[in-house]
């Protein structure tokens, strides 16, 4: 747990509460932690599950690692370490997303279940869905949209995902995609099934 340093700080109570935010959108706040190996699909399905919400009229945001890196987190490497902290970051910054009745879809690797459960104790029970883009090493490698791979492999990146950095896979995540024999149609629609299942839509 990250150390509280600053003093003479006292949680402030306001007059609107979550649950009137949520009454207000129509449905409820929550966090869709999409995780997985760099290429298995997390941002193009976070982004296609965001674009399906906003046309049924709910209130969406997609938090994306590369966009918070370039931003919030860019003063972060991909040092073990700080990849906790990027983690911790965006998982607070989710958390008052969700508070405010909106649904938001994050885009992370994140590679560590440690730091991926820290995210989970922060919200309420039901509010962190843990969804695993699932897609073999092969196929994110084939697939390599930023030429990430084809640059570790030649040693030019180091602490890469995969290669020479381990991913831990979630063990009881809420959803699996199979991104190696699905769509992402096809991904975004078990997400929103999912959601309308669970009773957060």
């Amino acid at each position: 747990m990250t150390e509280q340093k600053a003093t003479n700080v006292t949680l402030h109570e306001h007059r609107v509460s979550s649950d009137d935010r949520c009454k207000l959108a129509g449905h409820k706040g929550a966090v869709l932690w999409f995780t997985g190996l760099s290429g298995c699909g997390k941002s193009t399905v976070a982004n296609e599950v965001d674009y399906k919400l906003h046309e049924l009229g709910k209130r969406t945001y997609v938090l994306d690692g590369d966009n918070i890196r370039l931003g919030l987190n860019k003063n972060l490497t991909f040092s073990a370490e700080d990849r906790a902290e990027n983690i911790r970051r965006i998982g607070e910054v989710a958390r008052l997303f969700a508070d405010a009745g909106v649904i938001t879809p994050t885009a992370f690797i994140s590679p560590y279940r440690a730091d991926r459960a820290a995210v989970r104790e922060l919200l309420p029970e039901g509010q962190f869905i843990e969804i695993h883009v699932n897609a073999s090493l092969e196929t994110c490698e084939a697939r390599d949209p930023k030429g990430l791979y084809k640059k570790a492999r030649a040693g030019e990146i180091k602490d890469f995902t995969g290669i020479d950095a381990p991913y831990e896979a979630p063990e009881n995540a809420e959803l699996v995609l199979d991104s190696d024999n699905k769509g992402v149609d096809e991904l975004a629609n078990e997400v929103i099934a999912y959601l309308e299942s669970s009773g957060i839509v």
